[in-house]
């Protein structure tokens, strides 16, 4: 090999950084820096500073957001570039207020807490894209980008990032249960053969 690939084909870097053991401690830093912003965003709406405006204010925290961004994308301010992300915002996101801040309280808390314990760290860190990208399609950066960063980057190490974590364990009792299927008891009929012709 030309010291650049491994024998497997994969760049040297990614190969240590995808599948080494050494590299699982850099994942895991990675991990617990996301999962405590997210845990902490959703427990500030739950129990914190930010309870009136979510978890107990009718959604008035969503909808503030939500109307934020349409404001700033119809007066060329920011909020949402895109039309029909706006139209999305005003005609769904608002009138809906109540019921989606709990739900972005309680995912925001989940993917904290999966995050921080390595369980299913890529479905956790894909839900946190999913969020972050919401965040930015509204119009608000913050620390949504260097989150969005750090996410990708999680769900490409995905079997690696929770290597210290209950994925270590989870997950190849999770993948030996899909191979063999539900245990119900019956088997299959055999397969008739064929009978040869004349």
């Amino acid at each position: 090999m030309n010291g650049v690939t491994e024998p497997s084909g994969n760049i040297r870097a990614a190969d240590w950084l995808y599948r080494s053991r050494a590299a699982s401690v850099l994942w895991l830093v990675a991990r617990l820096w996301l999962g405590y912003g997210w845990a902490s965003a959703g427990y500030q709406k739950l129990f914190g500073s930010e309870k009136a405006a979510f978890w107990y204010g009718g959604g008035a925290g969503v909808k503030g957001f939500a109307t934020a961004g349409v404001t700033g994308s119809t007066a060329g301010t920011g909020g949402a570039s895109y039309g029909w992300w706006a139209a999305f915002l005003h005609n769904f996101v608002i009138p809906n207020a109540s019921w989606i801040a709990k739900l972005v309280t309680v995912s925001e808390l989940l993917i904290g807490v999966l995050l921080i314990l390595g369980l299913f760290t890529g479905a956790a860190a894909a839900a946190g894209l999913t969020l972050n990208l919401v965040y930015l399609f509204t119009g608000s950066a913050g620390v949504n980008p260097a989150y969005a960063i750090v996410a990708v980057l999680l769900i490409l190490a995905w079997r690696n990032a929770g290597y210290l974590g209950l994925d270590r364990f989870v997950l190849p009792r999770a993948r030996d249960r899909f191979r063999r299927g539900p245990r119900t008891g019956l088997t299959a009929p055999p397969l008739p053969v064929a009978e040869p012709v004349g």
